[in-house]
């Protein structure tokens, strides 16, 4: 798909802390995380959202969600998992490639959760890649 910067970070073209591959999905941190270890899980095949989504690969999707989630768990100490998707621009969608994002939570962490949505940043990208990654083999 022109034009689709998860298209490109699939195929390579773009650059991506990938944490997870196989031949259905990849999974790589958000470029700009709520929380540290924002995962989003794309499907290889290109649909814009919920209505196009293959329900085969849907389910890879999620599965893959789940995966990374209790992956979490370990690697970064979470005490839960937020799984969402945000279908259409009303919901908040900006990359009309299907994806689902996989965010890490903590205990009482409300304050950084809200702080999280305006600043987006982790401090070290490759480290957390890196645990997460470890937690998944």
């Amino acid at each position: 798909m022109p034009d689709c910067i998860f298209c490109d970070i699939i195929t390579g073209a773009a650059p991506s802390r990938q944490v997870y591959a196989d031949d259905h999905v990849v999974g790589f941190l958000d470029i700009r995380p709520v929380m540290r270890g924002h995962t989003l899980i794309v499907p290889r095949t290109h649909s814009s959202g919920l209505a196009d989504l293959d329900t085969g690969i849907g389910e890879k999707v999620f599965s893959t969600g789940q995966r990374v989630g209790v992956a979490m768990r370990e690697a970064l100490g979470a005490d839960g998992v937020n799984l969402l998707v945000n279908d259409g621009r009303a919901a908040m969608q900006t990359v009309f490639h299907t994806h689902l994002h996989v965010v890490p939570r903590h205990k009482g962490d409300k304050l950084s959760f809200a702080k999280g949505l305006v600043v987006r940043r982790d401090p070290n990208p490759d480290e957390t890649a890196d645990l997460i990654r470890r937690a998944l083999a």
